[in-house]
């Protein structure tokens, strides 16, 4: 009987959850795989109780109990002595948040792949789908690579792209995302198998880009920001920071909002100045070029509302300028 090939699939949040799922469904259909372990972050504090929590992989992983679950701070010798029980063949990647050193993918006689949510060489990094957004991109789509040292430098095994059409936040692209790795996954690793090893091509170092980190700090709206730029960061950081301002002495979420067309800044007119409203698009507030259309925005410590009942509520908030 042909041995099967062990996979260890390593992934911590909700984005890579479908992959999972597909790779054990994979292993289920008898076709020559087995679903090692889980490898994922540990536990961590949510919500107002501040519990600790298991990762969104974990939690998909309760379905699946005789399936051993690794929750490593590092990925040490303790760690690595761990898997290395295990008996993996294959490391399979997606978001799970920590970057795998040369000892640890010398544990896997077949290397590893790594599921990345950008057309590599575009935007390595950690994150790719804001990215694709706050520059206003008109396609994205799903890389599968080999694992390299080097920061998502590796072959590219499949790749598949999904046109955007400038309204999707960071929350539904990656859910689009999610859907797409799974299926495109499911046929790389059929053909890993069927090569005997991870063979792809290699990419245009040259050509590449780079995607930071996001801190909580880049919600603030710099309103002499254009409208496009302004609406695409509100998109990019929902559901995380959340982009925001200041009214007065308190801080008010610009939840949802899109450009206003035909309405162009006047000299006498601030930016952050609240223009007044329109009854399609909501409150227009003018930007440094361009003015933006609020429909939903909440202050931190009161619930979100749709723009209609947010000026029933702050009967003055038309001609105040914001963030100042």
């Amino acid at each position: 009987m042909q041995k099967r090939l062990r996979i260890l699939f390593a992934g911590s949040p909700a984005i890579a959850v479908p992959a999972l799922e597909a790779v054990a469904a994979l292993c289920d259909e008898g076709e020559g795989f087995a679903l090692a372990g889980l490898l994922t972050n540990p536990d961590s504090p949510k919500g107002r109780s501040g519990r600790p929590e298991p990762t969104e992989c974990a939690a998909a992983m309760e379905r699946l109990p005789s399936i051993p679950v690794l929750k490593p701070e590092k990925l040490d010798g303790e760690a690595r002595t761990r898997v290395q029980a295990l008996e993996p063949d294959l490391l399979v990647s997606f978001a799970y948040g920590k970057i795998f050193g040369p000892k640890f993918l010398g544990l896997f006689p077949m290397g590893g792949i790594n599921v990345h949510p950008s057309l590599l060489p575009k935007y390595r990094g950690p994150t790719p789908i804001p990215a694709a957004i706050i520059n206003r991109e008109t396609e994205t789509g799903v890389t599968i690579q080999r694992l390299a040292l080097e920061m998502d430098g590796g072959d590219i095994l499949a790749q598949v792209r999904t046109p955007l059409d400038g309204r999707e936040t960071t929350a539904s692209l990656g859910e689009t995302m999610a859907r797409k790795a799974a299926g495109l996954l499911k046929d790389a690793l059929k053909g890993v198998a069927a090569a005997g090893e991870a063979r792809g091509k290699a990419q245009d170092h040259d050509a590449a880009s780079y995607c930071p980190l996001i801190a909580k700090t880049d919600g603030l709206i710099d309103w002499d920001m254009g409208a496009a730029e302004i609406d695409a960061r509100i998109r990019a950081y929902t559901p995380w920071p959340l982009s925001w301002t200041t009214h007065g002495d308190q801080r008010l979420l610009i939840l949802k909002a899109m450009v206003a067309p035909n309405h162009e800044r006047s000299d006498c007119v601030r930016p952050g100045e609240v223009l007044g409203k329109d009854k399609n698009m909501g409150i227009l507030i003018q930007t440094g070029e361009g003015t933006l259309a609020v429909s939903e925005l909440q202050y931190m410590t009161k619930k979100a509302l749709e723009w209609r009942a947010f000026l029933n509520g702050a009967r003055n908030f038309i001609g105040e300028t914001l963030g100042v």
